[in-house]
C-alpha cells in the first residue's frame, strides 16, 4: 500500500475517532446535565419570543440516529403570551424527536433529518379582532434590510428530510374569518427534497377530518370522514406556489382524485381545489358537503352512482364561501323527489353558488342546473333541455318540459279523481318559473300548449262521460286558452273555443274567482246527456294518502273545477231534450260551483220562438229554479207534448190546438234526470191562444152532456183565449176568465188542485153562442154573451175524491154582492 494512502486513512481515522469522542462527550454531558441543559435551551427560546416554551423532559439519542444528532423532548408545551385569555395552546406534543445531520452543524447549516411528533395537539388560533397565537414568534422589531443580507449571507434556511406525525390533533381556528380546519392525524409519513426550484415532498396521509369549514355559518365538509392516501406536493419559490398533483385520495369508501393549487405568496393565500370521482352515490356525495348544501340534497335520492367533478377556489381570509362548481352525470337511474318517483332518469347537471358573476359567494346566489334531462314518471316519458333552480334560500325553478303520452297514464296521478281517463293522446311543450316550497314547485307560471287528441274521459263529480273529444290548452304570460276542443258525449257533438283571464294568478290565489269564458258551437246537443252540470255533485272526493302543504295536482284541479265560474255563450243548431226540439238556439249562461244562471235563452220552437231566463240552483237530489219564460206563437199541441204537459194529467197535448203566446213566472224543482217535481211549481202563467181548440176535453164534456147534448163538445174552437194562472204548489188558481167558445161562453173562476181541493165556479150561459161571431159590435157581443138562462155551478171535490159537478147555489149571492161592489166603484170613480 503506497504511503500517502496509509496517512490518508489515519488522518480520516482520526477525525472519525474525534466525532465519536465528540458524540460521546456531548452525550454524557447533556446525560449529566440534563435540567443545565434544558434549562438552557428554554431560557434562550424564550428571550426570542412572544410567549413561553415549556420542555418537559430531555434525553439525548445520539446513537439511535447515528450518524446525526438525535434529542427526544417530553411533554413540550409552546403558548404566546396572550393565552390566559384565549386558552389556545399552539403547541402540545407528547413526544417530539428531532434528527439533524452533524456534518452539516460543523458546516454552518441546519439540516434535520427527520422530525418525528407523537400524541401532541397544533391549535392555529386567530380571535374575532384578528390577533392570533402565532404572534409568539413576532417578538422585537424587524431588522434594517441590511442587517437582513447579512443574516442571509452568514447562512442558509434550516432543511427538514423527513417528518413524521403520529396521533396529533391539528386545528386551525380563524373566527375572523369563520374558518375552521380540524385533523386527527392518526399518521403523516413524508419525505422532502430540495431541488434550486424549491421542495418537493411525498407524504402518505391517514387523517380523520373533524371539520373542513371555510365558512363555520355554513358548516363543514368531509364531516367525520376518515381520508387515506398519498400526496406529491411541490413548492416553486420563484411565485410562491405549492402544487399537489392530482393523486387517488379515499374519503370515506370512495376513491377520489383530488388536486390542489396554494397561491403562498399572496396575501390571503388563495387556494383551488379539484376533485373527481368516477363513481359516487347521490348520499354519499351530499355527505362529504356543508350542511346548508347536504341538507337539500338529502331529500332527493339517486339510485346509480354519478360521475362528478367539482372544484373549490377561494382564499384563508376574510369569512365569505369559497367558489364551489360541481358537475356530475347519470344515466338510466330512478330519481326519487318529494314530488314522487322518476324512473329511467339521464341528465347533466351542474351547481355554482356564484351563479351571478360579481354578487357574492352564498345560497342565496346558488343555482342548480339540469341540462337534457331525460325520464319517465308514472309511465309517462319526459324531456327537459334546460332546467335551473336559482337561490337556495328562495328557491325559483324553471325549464322547458316536453312530453307525449298515452292519457291513460294521468290515471296514475289523478287515480280515477277528478277525471278518468280511457283513451286518447296527450302532448305536451311547456315553459315553466315556479317558486319552490318544501322542495316542491309552488305556483308554477306556464307557457307553451296541451294538446290531447281522440280521447275518453269522465269528469267524475258530474258524472259526465265524454267521447272522441279534443282540446288544445295554449298558456300566455297571463291568460289560459282554450282552441279547437271538440266535446263527443253520447249523440252531442260539442265544439269550443274558450279563454281564462288571469288564469295562473286566481289558479292558485281565489279559485272562486277564476271565469272561464266559452264560446260553444253545435249542430245538435243531446241537453239530457249534459244534466250533470245541473247536479250538486254526490261523490266523496278521496283524501290523498299522502298530504302536502300544497296538495296535490287532482286536490288542486278539482277544487278549480268546483269553485270557478263559467260563462257560456251557445250556437247550436239542434236542441233535444227528452220529447223537446228546439233549433237555432241562442244562449248566454254562467256557471257556478253551485248553479247555473240563464242571462238569456232564444231559440225557435214548434213554429214560434222562446225566451228564456233565471237560475237553477243545485240542491242536492233535487234542484230549485227560478225561470222566467216567453213563447211566442208556438203551436200549443206541440209545446205540450214537449213539455210534458207541465205536469197536468187531465189536460193534454192531445185535448189542444191553436197557437200559444204565454209569459210565466215560476219557481220550482227539478230531479237530477230533469223531471219536474210534483206539485212544486210555483209563479204566474198568463197565456194567449189564438184560432184555438179544445178537443174532448173530459171536465166540460161532463158538464155538456146534460146542458148541451146536441151541440159538439168534442171540438170546441176559440176564435182568441186569454187568461192568467196563478201556480201553488198542487193548487191552480184560475183568475177570472171569460172563455167564449163555437159550443157555449163560459165564465169561470177558482182553485184547480192536483191532488184535493178543487173549487172552480163556472157560469154557463144555455143560449147557443155559434152565430156570435156575425156581431160586430164589441160591446154588443159582450152583453149579448150572458142573455138567457145561465147556470152557475161548481166544479168540486166529491166524497169519493173525484171532482163533480153541481149546482152552484151560493154563486146567486156572491153574483149580486160582485155586482154591488162593482157598482160602487163606478161611482167612486165618478
Amino acid at each position: 500500500m503506497p504511503k500517502w494512502i496509509k496517512t490518508t486513512l489515519k488522518v480520516l481515522g482520526g477525525i472519525l475517532a474525534l466525532i465519536l469522542l465528540l458524540f460521546i462527550a456531548a452525550t454524557l454531558y447533556i446525560t449529566f446535565n440534563k435540567q443545565k441543559v434544558l434549562t438552557l435551551i428554554t431560557q434562550t427560546v424564550n428571550k426570542s419570543i412572544d410567549g413561553k416554551l415549556v420542555i418537559g423532559e430531555l434525553d439525548p439519542t445520539f446513537f439511535s440516529a447515528f450518524p446525526n444528532v438525535a434529542v427526544s423532548l417530553k411533554n413540550v408545551s409552546l403558548k404566546d403570551n396572550q393565552w390566559p385569555k384565549h386558552k389556545h395552546t399552539l403547541l402540545q406534543a407528547g413526544d417530539v424527536e428531532v434528527a439533524v445531520n452533524a456534518l452539516s452543524l460543523i458546516a454552518g447549516n441546519v439540516n434535520i433529518q427527520k422530525i418525528s411528533i407523537n400524541n401532541a395537539s397544533i391549535d392555529f388560533f386567530t380571535d374575532s379582532t384578528g390577533y392570533s397565537n402565532t404572534a409568539v414568534f413576532k417578538k422585537g422589531k424587524p431588522k434594517p434590510d441590511a442587517d437582513k443580507n447579512k443574516d442571509s449571507d452568514e447562512g442558509a434556511a434550516a432543511i427538514i428530510k423527513r417528518i413524521d406525525l403520529n396521533k396529533v390533533a391539528f386545528s386551525l381556528n380563524n373566527q375572523k374569518a369563520n374558518k375552521l380546519f380540524s385533523f386527527y392525524v392518526n399518521s403523516l409519513k413524508g419525505k422532502v427534497d430540495y431541488p434550486s426550484s424549491g421542495w418537493k415532498a411525498k407524504i402518505n396521509l391517514d387523517t380523520k377530518v373533524k371539520s373542513l369549514a371555510f365558512n363555520t355559518k355554513r358548516g363543514s365538509f368531509l364531516k367525520d370522514k376518515q381520508l387515506r392516501g398519498p400526496f406529491d406536493i411541490q413548492y416553486t419559490e420563484k411565485d410562491g406556489v405549492i402544487t399537489v398533483a392530482p393523486n387517488k385520495l379515499n374519503i370515506g369508501e370512495d376513491p377520489f382524485i383530488i388536486g390542489a393549487k396554494f397561491e403562498t405568496a399572496k396575501d390571503p393565500v388563495k387556494f383551488t381545489i379539484n376533485i373527481k370521482v368516477d363513481e359516487l352515490l347521490w348520499q354519499h356525495a351530499a355527505n362529504v358537503l356543508a350542511p346548508n348544501i347536504a341538507t337539500k340534497l338529502n331529500m332527493f335520492s339517486i339510485s346509480k352512482p354519478l360521475e362528478v367533478t367539482t372544484s373549490l377556489v377561494g382564499d384563508f381570509g376574510g369569512g365569505g364561501d369559497p367558489a364551489i362548481n360541481v358537475r356530475c352525470k347519470v344515466s338510466n337511474t330512478t330519481l326519487k323527489t318529494p314530488g314522487g318517483v322518476m324512473e329511467n332518469c339521464s341528465f347533466n347537471g351542474m351547481f355554482t353558488n356564484g351563479y351571478e358573476k360579481g354578487k357574492e359567494l352564498g345560497d342565496e346566489n346558488s343555482a342548480i342546473g339540469l341540462y337534457n334531462f331525460t325520464g319517465n314518471y308514472k309511465g309517462m316519458p319526459f324531456t327537459m333541455d334546460t332546467t335551473t333552480i336559482v337561490n337556495l334560500i328562495k328557491p325559483i325553478a324553471s325549464g322547458a318540459f316536453r312530453s307525449k303520452f298515452d292519457v291513460a297514464k294521468l290515471n296514475n296521478v289523478f287515480e280515477g279523481d277528478p277525471l278518468k281517463f280511457n283513451k286518447g293522446v296527450a302532448d305536451l311543450n311547456l315553459h315553466y318559473k315556479a317558486d319552490i316550497v318544501d322542495y316542491q314547485l309552488n305556483k308554477p307560471v306556464f307557457r307553451g300548449a296541451i294538446n290531447i287528441k281522440n280521447a275518453d274521459m269522465t269528469y267524475v263529480p258530474r258524472g259526465l262521460n265524454l267521447k272522441n273529444s279534443s282540446l288544445s290548452l295554449y298558456f300566455t304570460d297571463n291568460d289560459l286558452l282554450f282552441k279547437n276542443i271538440q266535446l263527443q258525449s253520447g249523440r252531442s257533438i260539442v265544439k269550443m273555443d274558450g279563454r281564462v283571464k288571469n288564469f295562473l294568478n286566481l289558479y292558485y290565489k281565489d279559485p272562486e274567482k277564476m271565469v272561464l269564458t266559452w264560446y260553444v258551437r253545435s249542430p245538435q246537443l243531446y241537453l239530457g246527456e249534459f244534466l250533470g252540470f245541473l247536479n250538486k255533485k254526490s261523490y266523496v272526493r278521496k283524501m290523498p294518502k299522502k298530504r302536502t302543504n300544497n296538495g296535490n295536482l287532482a286536490e288542486q284541479l278539482n277544487d278549480v273545477f268546483e269553485k270557478a265560474s263559467a260563462e257560456l255563450h251557445m250556437l247550436v243548431e239542434k236542441v233535444y231534450y227528452k220529447k223537446f226540439l228546439a233549433t237555432d238556439a241562442i244562449a248566454s249562461a254562467e256557471l257556478t260551483d253551485n248553479g247555473v244562471t240563464i242571462n238569456s235563452i232564444s231559440l225557435k220552437h214548434a213554429g214560434g220562438s222562446l225566451n228564456i231566463s233565471g237560475r237553477v240552483q243545485q240542491d242536492g237530489p233535487a234542484n230549485s229554479f227560478d225561470i222566467k219564460t216567453k213563447v211566442n206563437h208556438v203551436n200549443i199541441s206541440t209545446f205540450f207534448y214537449a213539455f210534458d204537459n207541465f205536469g197536468l194529467s187531465s189536460l193534454t197535448s192531445k185535448n189542444l190546438t191553436g197557437f200559444l203566446s204565454s209569459n210565466a213566472s215560476v219557481k220550482g224543482r227539478i230531479t237530477n234526470d230533469g223531471s219536474l217535481v210534483p206539485r212544486s211549481v210555483f209563479g204566474t202563467l198568463s197565456f194567449d191562444l189564438k184560432n184555438g181548440a179544445l178537443k174532448s176535453f173530459d171536465p166540460i164534456k161532463s158538464v155538456g152532456k146534460f146542458a148541451f147534448p146536441f151541440r159538439d163538445l168534442d171540438n170546441i174552437t176559440f176564435p182568441q183565449l186569454n187568461g192568467t194562472f196563478d201556480l201553488r204548489g198542487e193548487k191552480i188558481n184560475i183568475r177570472p176568465m171569460q172563455i167564449s167558445s163555437s159550443v157555449l161562453n163560459v165564465d169561470m173562476a177558482g182553485v184547480y188542485s192536483l191532488g184535493t181541493g178543487t173549487n172552480i165556479a163556472i157560469d154557463v150561459p144555455l143560449r147557443n153562442p155559434k152565430d156570435d161571431y156575425k156581431i160586430t159590435d164589441p160591446e154588443e157581443r159582450r152583453k149579448k154573451r150572458m142573455k138567457g138562462i145561465v147556470l152557475h155551478l161548481l166544479a168540486a171535490d166529491g166524497d169519493d175524491g173525484k171532482v163533480k159537478i153541481k149546482l152552484n147555489r151560493n154563486r146567486k149571492k156572491d153574483k149580486d154582492k160582485d155586482d154591488e161592489k162593482d157598482k160602487k166603484k163606478e161611482e167612486e170613480a165618478k
